[in-house]
């Protein structure tokens, strides 16, 4: 953190940014069409100007923490959990472009949104872990 802090309002808008982002970086767990490491990463820089202890416990948390801490720090993400994250993409973005959206243009966006995650995730670099 700076070694001049935010005043108090800023830091509690910051605290309920970083809470909002951080619930839809869960939901994005579930819903391929969230992206989850934005939000997370965006949860962890509200965190870190906003509270110390915000931040501690989020990289501290052991579902969050090690995979924002390699991600920012540049040492990627296991080729395991990148290609669990890109099938389980695919599947449900195939299930819901093919099955439950009837609109063609819906469609082609979903399949557009499944091609841009898809390319986020393999530009990242694969950790050993």
């Amino acid at each position: 953190m700076s070694a001049r802090k935010p005043n108090r309002f800023i830091r509690g808008a910051l605290i309920v940014f970083g809470t909002f982002f951080l619930g839809l970086g869960i939901l994005g767990i579930v819903l391929p069409i969230l992206p989850t490491t934005p939000f997370l990463l965006l949860s962890a820089a509200c965190y870190s100007r906003g509270s110390d202890r915000f931040y501690k416990r989020l990289i501290s948390n052991r579902w969050f923490g090690n995979y924002i801490r390699n991600y920012r720090e540049g040492r990627g993400i296991p080729l395991r959990v990148k290609m669990f994250a890109i099938a389980v993409l695919w599947a449900t973005i195939s299930f819901t472009a093919f099955f439950v959206v009837t609109h063609p243009i819906v469609r082609f966006l979903l399949i557009i949104i499944a091609v841009g995650v898809t390319t986020h995730l393999l530009l990242i670099r694969a950790s050993e872990q």
